[in-house]
């Protein structure tokens, strides 16, 4: 799950199979394993959110050092920053639950969050959460990217030839602005990801781990499984990616599924026609929705002391969310547009100011991990390097995607990375009797990929939350059936007889 999914709807916001662990991923984990830990208070300052929360719960943190090169453990190393909750009932203990909140991006915060949510899993597991290396406090990696040349890159649909070649040269710009740190750029990957979690078990003093994952967390929790299948316990994958998606490519199959996402609010919408007036009936919705595109497809619409054109307006059309008050929140952000193509003035809602304003944003913030990310996807799997490719691929698919399919198959900087990836990406191929759980209308991670994961992991559960157009179902989704399920796999250990429905 994207971290600026607070502010920005989505970011648009994975060969040979490993049967048992290789000796090059042992030897760190024996070698880094022995290490002690210096636990200390987590919060830095009277800012540090994420500290102070940890505090709150009753976590402490430390730092633990890993091989930069997982390859060559005598080599260069980095620091990974580690939280720490003790289980409340030391006498019921059952291990170490890690858990990963997605992104990707820093994670120690899912201490808080299941410590907070869950009292149950709290008083029997240890809760641990783990900056990934270079995101967060672990070894930050930072290229210097301004936030809002960044976010309009990674939110540009190139729907004609300017546009597209506009955003190739930004890509290529951000690329280049990684290049001094080509030492770190090849080890970004999420397998060096989960070789960390693992030298993390051994330093915590723990046979296996279970494991907690929501999106990205999904695939790295997959990956884990397949380096290191003997050291895992009772493992749960949210809103699971597909096992061959990941990569510079994540997004290219969004395009239908955001449109499904858009459907679904536009019924919801058109039951509330007295209030928001974008039509009574999901045909009006969708056709108002279509005005818009079109008006900003002749010259870019005026919203406040903004501008939103073509290649920015689809980016600001994404739902990752189907609660009332996040549907509602969007249907305001609508009506706005609406009206901006009409030609009437008009002033931003919050949430629209606030993304638009980080469009424009010319500091780089470290916050959000935007190189780390970039980095971590171009090191996962290899990129098409012929911008031609990504420009024929979105023509293409333009009567089918008319809407998202620009954005969801728009060149990235992976196309001009500095690098090569230097391992292949892990084949996702075992018996692990894995809880899968997602929504049946995921936009930013289809169902059918969902599905892949399943079929991947063959001793897997799957629990769907059948209707729901949303991204990340435990805790976000306040199912009762879903949670329900998690707790019984991550407390007794019982996963379903079958796969399982849940009513949204």
């Amino acid at each position: 799950m994207n971290k600026l999914s607070t502010v920005i709807s989505a970011a648009t916001a994975v060969f040979s199979v490993v049967a048992t662990p290789a000796v090059a991923d042992q030897a760190p984990a024996d070698r880094f394993g022995r290490q002690v830990v210096a636990w200390h208070g987590c919060a830095t300052g009277p800012d540090d959110e994420v500290g102070a929360g940890l505090d709150g719960v009753g976590a402490r943190c430390g730092e633990v050092v890993v091989p930069l090169d997982h390859r060559r453990p005598s080599g260069p190393t980095i620091t990974l920053a580690v939280a720490r909750r003790p289980a409340g009932d030391t006498a019921r203990r059952r291990g170490a639950l890690v858990v990963n909140t997605g992104g990707p991006g820093a994670s120690r915060d899912g201490v808080s969050l299941v410590a907070q949510n869950y009292p149950q899993i709290a008083e029997r597991y240890d809760l641990v959460g783990v900056d990934p290396r270079f995101f967060g406090r672990s070894t930050p990696l930072e290229c210097g990217w301004p936030t809002g040349q960044y976010l309009r890159s990674a939110q540009l649909a190139s729907p004609d030839r300017a546009s597209f070649d506009r955003g190739a040269r930004v890509a290529e710009d951000l690329a280049a602005r990684c290049a001094g740190h080509r030492d770190l750029l090849p080890h970004a990957s999420t397998r060096n990801i989960a070789r960390d979690q693992d030298v993390v078990r051994a330093v915590l003093g723990e046979r296996q781990v279970s494991y907690l994952g929501w999106s990205y967390g999904s695939y790295l929790g997959a990956v884990y499984l397949q380096l290191f299948p003997g050291r895992a316990d009772r493992v749960v994958l949210d809103s699971a990616l597909s096992p061959d998606a990941y990569g510079p490519a994540v997004t290219r199959e969004t395009g239908p599924a955001d449109a499904a996402a858009l459907r679904d609010w536009a019924v919801w919408v058109a039951a509330r026609d007295a209030e928001y007036g974008l039509g009574a009936t999901t045909a009006r919705v969708l056709a108002a929705v279509e005005r818009i595109r079109q008006a900003a497809t002749r010259r870019p619409l005026r919203v406040g002391d903004h501008r939103i054109d073509a290649a920015t307006l689809p980016g600001l059309l994404l739902t990752v969310d189907d609660s009332d008050g996040s549907y509602g929140t969007f249907s305001a952000r609508v009506r706005v547009l609406l009206d901006a193509a009409g030609g009437t003035p008009v002033t931003p809602t919050p949430d629209l100011a606030a993304i638009l304003a980080l469009y424009d944003d010319p500091e780089v913030s470290a916050e959000f991990g935007f190189s780390a990310g970039e980095a971590n996807k171009c090191a996962d799997r290899a990129a098409s390097r012929d911008p031609e490719t990504y420009y024929r691929d979105i023509q293409a698919h333009r009567a089918s995607e008319p809407l998202y399919g620009a954005l969801a198959r728009d060149i990235t900087p992976c196309a001009f990375w500095p690098t090569e990836p230097v391992e292949p990406p892990t084949a996702i191929d075992n018996a692990w009797p894995a809880l899968i759980i997602g929504a049946s209308g995921d936009p930013v991670t289809p169902y059918a990929g969902q599905q892949v994961m399943h079929r991947a992991l063959k001793g897997s559960r799957m629990v769907t939350l059948e209707g729901a157009f949303r991204h990340g179902v435990f805790h976000f989704a306040r199912s009762g059936c879903v949670d329900r399920a998690v707790e019984r796999y991550l407390l007794d250990g019982a996963l379903p007889d079958a796969d399982t429905t849940c009513a949204s």
